[in-house]
């Protein structure tokens, strides 16, 4: 099993974030938060502060597998205007590991070219951002090694398919009938 990060940004959705980091560290993923604001403490879209595990710059990122990115207003275009973040998903797709990005994140792949002739959702309304993609109104999109989902009310079935996609087809489902009573 592979390292995860998720990078945060002030103005991120909390549940999309802090949802994934969650459920993947019950999975038994190392998914650190990394902070791509040069502080490490993060202000969240709804006033919630969190404290990242490492700011960008200090990360190493040799072994990570996979890469999320939160939605969340301003949150989204924080993460879109950071270019070492940028040329960091590009190689990471180069490389074909995985990507993943929920809600309005998505926007940020479309605007590096990385959904180009794949498949991907986003938050309604945010599907012309998704530059060369074919979209899909599904609450949870896998093409390859990008992954993409609606928003906050499809956190959980998105970190589900994280934790299946680091630690192998059915973990996701374990974890969910551990945590979700029916």
């Amino acid at each position: 099993m592979s390292q995860a990060v998720i990078f945060f940004a002030d103005g991120l959705e909390e549940i999309e974030g802090l949802t994934v980091v969650d459920m993947l560290r019950r999975a038994g993923v190392d998914i650190q938060i990394v902070s791509v604001t040069g502080n490490l403490s993060v202000t969240g879209s709804h006033k919630i502060r969190i404290t990242a595990d490492v700011l960008f710059e200090e990360a190493d990122f040799a072994d990570t597998g996979l890469f999320v990115l939160p939605g969340g207003m301003p949150g989204t275009l924080g993460l879109a205007e950071h270019r070492a973040l940028g040329d960091l998903l590009k190689k990471a797709d180069q490389d074909g590991r995985l990507i993943a990005a929920i809600c309005a994140a998505p926007s940020v792949l479309g605007g590096l070219g990385l959904l180009s002739g794949r498949k991907a959702t986003c938050y309604p309304g945010y599907e012309e951002k998704l530059t060369g993609a074919e979209t899909s109104a599904d609450q949870v999109v896998c093409d390859g090694n990008i992954i993409t989902s609606r928003g906050m009310g499809t956190a959980i079935p998105f970190s589900a398919i994280l934790a299946d996609r680091l630690c192998g087809e059915g973990t996701g489902e374990k974890l969910l009938n551990s945590i979700i009573y029916k």
